[in-house]
């Protein structure tokens, strides 16, 4: 974004009436555009549009936590960020309230942008030069962008407030208005009804090329699903520990029943969005070689920063460099292209997740994985064999994707061959980064473009079509167990990633609902990792009480000798219980409104 479209949309943000909380108003200066000025012309109005979409999440912004990022990536049990600033940190050790800032900013932001979005949608017909085409569509994307942000809301707190459709004024006594949570029954058919609307009237509508980043009929379809698979899983279809969250009237925010039927209704709007777009408009991305072979291995990483590719259904234009700093290990003695802080971790019990290249767990007696030692190993990534730790030979190519480990050839080789060691006296370990070091010995290696890490020249993605093929397997599980789609659509995304499929001559199928329901859970950790995704499922599965918690595991990153480097230690123990499962209502909002609810165990 250049300088003058951000200082114009900073200008007009100052007029927007940002929060149903007066704390986060200011005065408006004399310098500034009048709200007529603002929406009198099409130039302001659509840069007006632009402050509304900025607040969409910016998930590769979570080393600080930026204001619309979450911590989901270190705060699971996926990774680990070196610093102890980060959030994800104080959410891995249960060191976390009300009142902790961030749970108030992220609040803030997506009630900033809905009101934003309210504004803009009561005010566009002052438009002088908006032909009634353009005003429809920015309307749609308006209704689109306000559904999104309640989804957010809705999967981080729970039940929350809906607005209205008329802007409250910042001067509004929120007391006498008497708001309060509405039910999640309420919050997502307000926010599907919204998507529909939005999407109908987007239809035919192109969102690639320069429109690539607006919302659009694809994406609104998307989320439509995304919060029906919400809504039907077990956090929030009967979930009786939320027996006591109730409002003023006694009425229950969460279903206290369950409904095998929201299971169907989530199925059935991926599967409108899989008929619609696939496979004309999305398809699974694939590279293939020169002599017309497939490769796997470059078809799981290149998907991540091919901007705007076939696959991706949303992606954030431009940014990412914090991120690539996080993941760039830090290399010390070369120059700063490859030179990074390695500050994002992998946990070894993420490590462990990932199947061998016959497509089993390591677990699995016939997976071949050995505990010990060392192989000369030619990896997908690299040009020749190296003495490599057996746990990290023959494993399927999405680990070779998303893991760095010691003695692995870095990926961006303008400079030459850099090889990352990661143990106590390497040139990425704890010796030589002193703050910046991977906690756990390896680096998050996924989303990482073999590039200058300062380049921001990328898209940032959002959501792709893998996540709602294995969104639709889920959800057909669970109503119509054995239905032959299930492994259809888990297999596209094995045979993507260059591992037996189930039900093949090398692999036999998963037996029954509960086998076919981990098989699913299994592919969606891997394949979705450290794409903001784990955070989320295991909190709507009801099991990050068991998955988030406990001792966590890595390399010995403080062993002098490398060869003691190898042994498995624990770095952390985590701590997750049931009040964690929703975050809580920011302390400031329930003192400037007395008739919200608090989370159970808040």
């Amino acid at each position: 974004m250049s300088n003058l479209k951000y200082k114009a949309i900073v200008a007009l943000l100052a007029i927007i009436p940002v929060s149903c909380n007066d704390d986060f108003l200011d005065q408006v200066p004399d310098d500034r555009l009048t709200f007529e000025e603002t929406f009198s012309k099409r130039s302001t109005v659509e840069q007006y549009l632009a402050a509304i979409y900025d607040h969409i999440p910016s998930e590769l912004d979570q080393r600080y936590t930026a204001s619309n990022s979450g911590p989901w990536i270190g705060g699971s049990d996926e990774a680990e960020y070196v610093w102890s600033f980060h959030l994800g940190n104080a959410l891995n050790v249960g060191d976390w309230n009300p009142t902790t800032g961030h749970v108030s900013t992220l609040w803030s932001n997506f009630y900033r942008a809905i009101r934003s979005a309210s504004t803009f949608m009561q005010n566009i017909d002052q438009c002088q030069d908006c032909p009634e085409e353009i005003t429809r569509r920015l309307v749609a994307e308006a209704r689109i962008l306000r559904a999104f942000y309640y989804y957010n809301l809705i999967r981080i707190y729970g039940p929350v407030i809906l607005m209205g459709e008329e802007p409250i004024a910042p001067d509004a006594n929120l007391e006498e208005l008497g708001l309060q949570r509405n039910t999640m029954e309420e919050c997502v058919n307000y926010i599907v009804s919204e998507l529909d609307q939005g999407a109908e009237a987007l239809e035919g509508i192109a969102f690639k090329g320069d429109r690539a980043g607006r919302m659009s009929r694809p994406f609104a379809m998307a989320i439509k699903a995304k919060t029906l698979l919400f809504y039907a899983s077990p956090l929030f279809n009967g979930n009786q520990d939320y027996a006591a969250l109730q409002n003023a009237e006694g009425q229950n925010l969460i279903p206290q029943s369950y409904d095998v039927n929201k299971w169907q209704m989530a199925a059935e709007a991926a599967r409108a969005f899989i008929d619609e777009f696939t496979p004309n408009t999305f398809r699974l991305y694939k590279v293939y070689n020169e002599d017309g072979s497939y490769n796997p291995y470059l078809s799981c990483r290149e998907v991540m920063y091919d901007d705007f590719n076939e696959e991706m259904i949303y992606a954030r234009p431009r940014g990412g460099i914090a991120y690539h700093y996080d993941c760039t290990p830090y290399h010390l003695g070369y120059p700063t292209e490859v030179r990074g802080a390695g500050g994002l971790s992998i946990t070894q019990e993420m490590v462990d997740a990932y199947f061998m290249a016959n497509g089993r767990p390591i677990d699995d007696p016939e997976s071949g994985y050995v505990e010990t030692g060392f192989s000369d190993f030619h990896a997908p990534f690299d040009f020749q064999s190296r003495s490599t730790f057996n746990p990290w030979v023959g494993r399927e190519p999405r680990f070779y994707v998303g893991v760095t480990y010691n003695n692995s050839l870095w990926i961006n080789r303008n400079f030459g061959d850099v090889i990352t060691t990661t143990w106590y006296g390497g040139n990425s370990g704890r010796q030589a980064g002193s703050n910046d070091y991977p906690p756990t010995g390896y680096v998050v290696r996924k989303n990482v473009p073999p590039r200058d890490w300062r380049n921001s020249e990328r898209s940032i993605p959002y959501m792709r079509l893998a996540e709602i093929y294995l969104d639709y397997a889920e959800a057909l599980n669970e109503y119509d167990p054995g239905n032959p789609d299930i492994l259809k659509y888990v297999n596209l995304i094995r045979e993507r990633a260059g591992i037996p499929e189930y039900g093949s001559e090398d692999l036999e199928a998963p037996s029954g609902q509960e086998a076919v329901r981990e098989a699913i859970r299994k592919e969606r950790r891997i394949e979705l990792a450290f794409e903001s995704v784990r955070y989320f499922d295991a909190r709507r599965w009801k099991i990050a009480e068991e998955a988030f918690a406990g001792s966590f595991h890595g390399m010995d990153i403080n062993a002098g000798d490398e060869a003691d480097f190898y042994n498995k230690v624990i770095f952390e123990e985590r701590v997750f219980n049931k009040r964690h499962y929703l975050w809580p209502i920011p302390q400031d909002e329930l003192n400037s409104n007395t008739d919200l609810v608090q989370n159970t165990g808040w």
